[in-house]
């Protein structure tokens, strides 16, 4: 008995170490993901993804607050965080005021928050009401067309999973990560991820 707990109890030592550092290995070979958007896929962002990265943005078209037809072509040369959002989405009305935050900090020539409501038609005046109250007036408001097409730009963007989802898109208008649901773009995460890409 004493022979066998001699070399068991260092086998079972053995086997558990080399669990651990199998573990540590493939924890930290997920982490140096060649995409260096993806390491700020953590707290506030912890659903940040980066998948579609580099596809080219949809152009197709939704509306400004003068009811004309634009895309995302109207933003080229410039970062920009679009966000889908509707007043009849309690977690789309809890994040909008730290995307006013994350705009009153970082809104410049060459970064602009984006948020697109999906409300119908005819809440159009309510939708644009609720977006000045909750961002203090610090976003423009635009929403989807009511044209056949109008959703076009939402699942054309990837945003087909619900709302809020939020895309970021670079100054060439190529996809950098999509975020589903609601998030703190105040966070530690949002400002790093913003301030890196501008840096870039």
């Amino acid at each position: 008995m004493d022979r066998f707990l001699r070399y068991t109890i260092p086998a079972m030592f053995a086997g558990i170490l080399i669990s651990v550092l199998f573990w540590v290995f493939s924890a930290s070979s997920k982490s140096s993901n060649s995409n260096p958007v993806a390491r700020y896929a953590t707290g506030a962002l912890q659903n940040l993804d980066t998948a579609d990265a580099g596809q080219l943005a949809s152009d197709a078209t939704f509306i400004n607050t003068d009811g004309q037809a634009i895309s995302y072509n109207a933003f080229s040369g410039k970062l920009i965080l679009v966000n889908f959002w509707a007043t009849w989405c309690g977690p789309c009305e809890r994040e909008m005021p730290s995307l006013a935050a994350l705009q009153t900090a970082r809104g410049s020539d060459k970064f602009e928050v984006v948020a697109i409501s999906v409300d119908s038609p005819g809440d159009k005046d309510y939708a644009a009401q609720r977006l000045s109250e909750l961002s203090g007036g610090v976003l423009d408001f635009y929403m989807i067309s009511d044209e056949p097409a109008g959703w076009d730009i939402i699942y054309e963007s990837g945003a087909g999973g619900g709302f809020p989802t939020s895309i970021l898109i670079n100054a060439e208008g190529r996809h950098i990560a999509k975020l589903e649901g609601e998030a703190d773009w105040t966070s530690y995460e949002a400002i790093g991820l913003i301030d890196a890409v501008l840096s870039n």
